[in-house]
């Protein structure tokens, strides 16, 4: 036997329900409020007075002359409610002049002889006869050319007792209408919902299909509703970022675990060696130095790409610059290369200064590697914009998009460094919302780093 599942607490069809039961009740409510207050005022009495007297006005019949002399035959089965004792309701037919012509069994004196009786246009009135308040309404009629008055009143006492007569048969109207109204609605209103939202049930089981050997799988979103398909896009997109970071770990790994082969053959070369009586301890420590050096880069590149590792603080930018300057300066006097640090004024970002600090390092050093002897590396900062050139071959225009891609050597460096420096300085200025650029100098190349903040 099936059971209906139950809806949790924050399901978003359970609070769509509920604005809509909540919505129900208090308009009907507020109907019913309405409805109250209607029937206990004097307007709704006006207003079904105005109403009468225009319904009287249609009825009347004339005779030959044209004037009026009564109603037609349709209103014989009301004719006791002018004529009772009670005196509870009255009409009367004037002509233009005042005059009256037609009436009921009323006498004379029950209408007032002045007040606004006496001004003949459609309208409303109220007057006293006998200690009873009498609520009446003027119908203007026209006739071969002349126009009548048409007088309708009746007591307030009479009118009350027609309203409360009224009243429970209009609540229990409103009632049963909304009553109606509330299973209708709410069971299309639930259909609806539930149909509405099942393409969202399969984007989620979708969602909770995909794993990082189905990566490359996408929602789709030709069923799911317009309001929500933005949501859908996004995490698609959030996907496609998700596989190609993905791709580049899996890459980088390759990458890393080939160029660490090499040295590692070569260290086992150099120890077999050493049972042979033959040892080159110079080899084994640059092997050994070479691939530390990969090592470091490696993990130097993984902590940059997270961004959880870096404190932002206000740093002075011509500091750092002048601090990575002097870290360098044995390897370039080594080079005959001469570093300046060019400044037109104070220049402070926000940033991870050990990490600013790596990034300048990393193109100064990589200057010094390209640079011929007896050249200089030049720092230029203004601004929001740090330049480093060197004076050195330059890279070829179909080289300038490898430029930091990992592990990739240009041809004229000096070293045989790991292929990571510049590919960690992109990582930094990602994470800190910067722009790395590199572009030919003639001679040499220029990298230029903007801080969009």
């Amino acid at each position: 036997m099936r059971f209906v599942k139950p809806m949790p607490l924050n399901s978003l069809r359970l609070k769509v329900l509920l604005a809509y039961v909540v919505g129900m009740v208090l308009s009907i409510t507020l109907l019913a409020i309405a409805a109250v207050a209607l029937l206990q005022s004097d307007l709704l009495a006006r207003m079904d007075l105005a109403d009468a007297a225009e319904k009287l006005a249609d009825n009347v019949e004339f005779d030959s002359n044209g004037r009026p002399v009564g109603f037609d035959s349709s209103m014989d089965d009301r004719a006791w409610l002018y004529e009772g004792p009670q005196r509870e309701t009255a009409y009367r037919i004037l002509d233009d002049a005042g005059n009256v012509v037609v009436f009921s069994s009323a006498s004379e004196a029950f209408w007032p002889a002045d007040g606004d009786l006496l001004r003949l246009a459609r309208g409303n009135f109220t007057f006293e006869y006998e200690g009873n308040v009498f609520h009446g309404a003027t119908e203007p009629l026209k006739h071969d050319g002349r126009t009548w008055y048409l007088q309708f009143a009746a007591s307030a006492r009479f009118m009350d007792i027609l309203h409360k007569i009224a009243l429970p048969l209009v609540v229990a109207g409103i009632l049963v209408f909304g009553f109606v109204l509330f299973i209708a609605f709410g069971l299309c209103a639930y259909v609806t919902l539930r149909y509405t939202l099942k393409p969202l049930r399969d984007v989620s089981e979708s969602a909770a299909a995909i794993s990082p050997r189905s990566i490359n799988a996408r929602l789709r979103t030709e069923a799911v509703p317009a309001e929500i398909a933005p949501l859908v896009d996004s995490f698609n997109r959030t996907l496609e970022r998700l596989e190609r970071g993905y791709r580049v770990q899996q890459e980088f790994l390759g990458n890393a675990a080939h160029e660490l082969k090499t040295p590692l053959a070569l260290i086992r070369a150099q120890i077999e060696l050493i049972e042979d009586g033959k040892n080159d301890r110079d080899s084994l420590l640059s092997d050994v130095e070479y691939m530390t050096r990969q090592v470091q880069q490696i993990l130097l590149l993984a902590e940059a790409s997270e961004a959880r590792n870096y404190r932002f603080t206000t740093v002075r930018v011509q500091e750092i610059a002048h601090d990575a300057a002097s870290y360098l300066q044995r390897m370039a006097e080594s080079a005959d290369v001469h570093l300046t640090v060019l400044a037109t004024d104070d220049v402070q970002w926000q940033a991870d200064r050990a990490a600013c600090f790596t990034l300048l390092k990393n193109l100064l050093e990589n200057a010094i590697q390209h640079a011929p002897a007896q050249s200089s590396v030049n720092v230029e900062i203004h601004g929001d914009t740090l330049t480093v050139r060197d004076s050195g071959p330059g890279v070829d225009a179909e080289q300038l998009p490898l430029l930091f891609d990992r592990f990739w050597r240009g041809a004229h460096r000096r070293d045989h460094g790991a292929g990571l420096g510049l590919a960690i300085c992109q990582e930094i200025a990602m994470t800190h919302g910067w722009q790395l650029t590199a572009e030919p100098a003639e001679p040499g190349l220029r990298f230029r780093l903007w801080n969009g903040e």
